[in-house]
């Protein structure tokens, strides 16, 4: 259900503007109509922008390092240095980023380093300085195997350090004055022994680790004045977007303001400017408003209401389907999952399956949880499985009572998810006539009308037995295609509205049938998982050791390890799979347009 909204249009003095804007954020109401889009050239706004960006972008980094430092464990160095403002937490915060970079990039040209010195061994670059000091130069040259000449040896003192298959790694001993001439690559390595870099290596790799601790450090203390900024910010930029966002009028000394505000707060409001001597006018919305969407559901449909935001809002003049599809959903859910035992585990272990639901959607309830858990019991009866195991193969008679009552075959649960479908889409169909008869007039549904009405006689006839010649089914089945050939569209062309009928009917038996046939998915996933908790159940008793001790363990750890994978999986599949039958078949065969723009009046973050 949409929330019923009324447009208010503000007029103030220049002078008064600020103070007015207070006054409307303090009554948390009104959705301000806000005309700045794009880039803001407000420099104020954008300094702002830019710092909120800036705090965000640390919290997120120091939040995924504060785990490291436990409660107690700040050092004194971070404790008695001033982080009273966001500035400093983010000169410091960037002192630190900036020498986790020049550390890096250190280790790297040490590691380079390293990489040439390895071949040639460890040795002091100040001894080869004596020695040319005292005449005698030591050049290191590398060249490939084949190349290499065996007189180079005698002619220039060439000691070799390293062979391989490829090539020849050595060095050339001379007098100063004697130049050194063969086709190999020399070598100029850094002016520093291996053992030094591998020792600079080391202090620079205890640099790299010793940052993370210092990113923790700085967020325990840095984070909550961060966040404070960060609300501050976004108070600040909001009213600065509304301040912009009026309208100069009369040489600039009156400003012209919209909003929008739910229709049962006008009274409200009202009283509340009234007594500030506001000028205002509270009118009702016109078709071609872009009037902001506040769903207003029961306890149950608003457990789906992230469901719908997840797609798209509604526009104002459709309807919020999250009612009529939340049924649905449930079932679907049940259905893909189907077991028993994971219906219940799923009630038991309350929070932990919240925590996972939550990594999928942030706004799931806990109470959603509970409704899906609730489903997978029941649809796990169809099967009778648990976990796994098929409790209808226990002799004991309650069961077994259960068994002649719920139990369904493949053959059968096959059956169902297709009828499912048909039901599904013909609800959609008759929502959609619904939507447009409340949108456009009763004449602008005729031809969806018909064709629910052709396809439920259809239905009827097939499931009854009855023959087609009947006269009153020909009688309907001829009303039925009066409506789809000649008020499909009204007001046009008679052969207008046949040709349109005809392509309708050409959509209409291509895409029904697929849809239809996408319900299938709700069977084959609850067989899937069905099969694989199964499996995993053979593996847990057929991999346990004689042993009867270690045989328990190894059995234990096979069934918890299998089907905690079994449900992380089903679950995705379970969510992901409903989501795609309710968005494209349901969606779709209803004429959901979408794309409403959500409800946010203008208020205060609270600190």
């Amino acid at each position: 259900m949409i929330t019923k909204m009324k447009k208010l249009t503000f007029l103030i003095h220049n002078g008064e503007y600020e103070g007015f804007l207070e006054h409307l954020r303090s009554l948390g109401i009104v959705h301000v109509i806000q005309k700045q889009q794009g880039t803001v050239q407000n420099e104020e706004l954008q300094d702002d922008l830019n710092l909120l960006s800036r705090c965000k972008n640390a919290i997120r980094e120091l939040e995924s390092s504060a785990k490291m430092v436990e409660e107690g464990s700040v050092s004194d160095s971070v404790k008695n240095f001033a982080f009273d403002t966001p500035a400093k937490v983010l000169e410091r915060y960037d002192i630190i980023c900036a020498d986790k970079v020049v550390q890096e990039q250190t280790l790297q040209a040490l590691s380079r380093d390293r990489a040439q010195l390895l071949p040639w061994g460890d040795f002091e670059p100040s001894k080869v300085e004596r020695l040319a000091a005292a005449g005698y130069r030591i050049g290191f040259y590398t060249c490939p195997l084949r190349a290499f000449k065996d007189e180079w040896v005698s002619k220039y003192g060439v000691i070799e350090i390293e062979r391989d298959k490829q090539k020849v790694n050595f060095v050339t001993v001379t007098h100063t004055d004697v130049i050194v001439d063969i086709d190999a690559e020399q070598v100029h390595l850094p002016h520093m022994s291996l053992s030094a870099v591998e020792e600079d290596i080391a202090k620079t790799k205890a640099a790299i680790d010793a940052i993370p601790a210092k990113l923790a450090q700085l967020a325990k203390v840095g984070i909550p004045v961060l966040e404070k900024a960060v609300k501050e910010l976004e108070n600040n930029i909001d009213f600065g977007r509304v301040r912009l966002t009026g309208e100069k009028l009369a040489a600039d000394s009156l400003l012209l303001l919209e909003g929008w505000i739910p229709a049962a707060d006008v009274d409200e409001v009202s009283k509340a400017l009234d007594m500030k001597g506001v000028f205002f006018d509270v009118e009702d919305p016109q078709p071609d408003d872009d009037i902001p969407i506040q769903l207003s559901n029961n306890k149950f449909a608003k457990l789906f209401e992230p469901l719908t935001k997840l797609y798209m809002l509604p526009t104002y003049q459709e309807l919020d389907l999250t009612l009529f599809f939340a049924p649905f959903f449930m079932l679907f859910f049940g259905l893909c999952l189907g077991d028993t035992g994971y219906g219940l585990l799923m009630i038991v272990a309350l929070p932990i399956f919240t925590k996972l639901f939550q990594l999928i959607n942030p706004n799931f309830s806990k109470w959603l949880v509970v409704l899906f858990g609730a489903s997978t019991m029941l649809c796990g009866l169809l099967s009778g499985t648990f976990f796994g195991f098929n409790m209808y193969d226990l002799d004991i008679p309650f069961v077994q009572k259960m068994k002649e009552i719920l139990y369904t075959d493949n053959s059968t649960m096959f059956t169902v998810s297709l009828c499912i479908g048909v039901v599904q889409i013909l609800f959609g169909m008759a929502i959609k006539a619904v939507n447009l008869s409340i949108q456009c007039g009763v004449k602008y549904a005729l031809g969806t009308i018909g064709w629910l009405v052709l396809l439920i006689t259809v239905g009827v006839t097939v499931l009854a037995g009855l023959e087609f010649s009947n006269p009153v089914v020909m009688g309907i089945l001829i009303a039925a295609a009066v409506l789809i050939f000649l008020f499909n569209s009204p007001g046009k062309n008679p052969l207008l509205n046949i040709g349109l009928g005809l392509w309708d009917t050409y959509n209409m038996a291509t895409g029904l049938l697929g849809d239809v046939l996408s319900y299938v998915r709700l069977f084959a996933l609850g067989l899937s998982g069905g099969i694989l908790a199964n499996v995993f159940n053979s593996m847990a008793v057929g991999m346990a050791p004689d042993n009867p001790v270690a045989g328990f363990i190894v059995m234990v750890l096979i069934f918890v390890i299998g089907h905690a994978l079994n449900i992380f999986m089903n679950i995705l599949g379970a969510i992901v799979h409903p989501m795609r039958l309710t968005f494209v078949e349901f969606f779709k065969n209803s004429g959901y347009t979408g794309g409403g723009t959500e409800y946010k009046p203008f208020k205060a973050i609270e600190n």
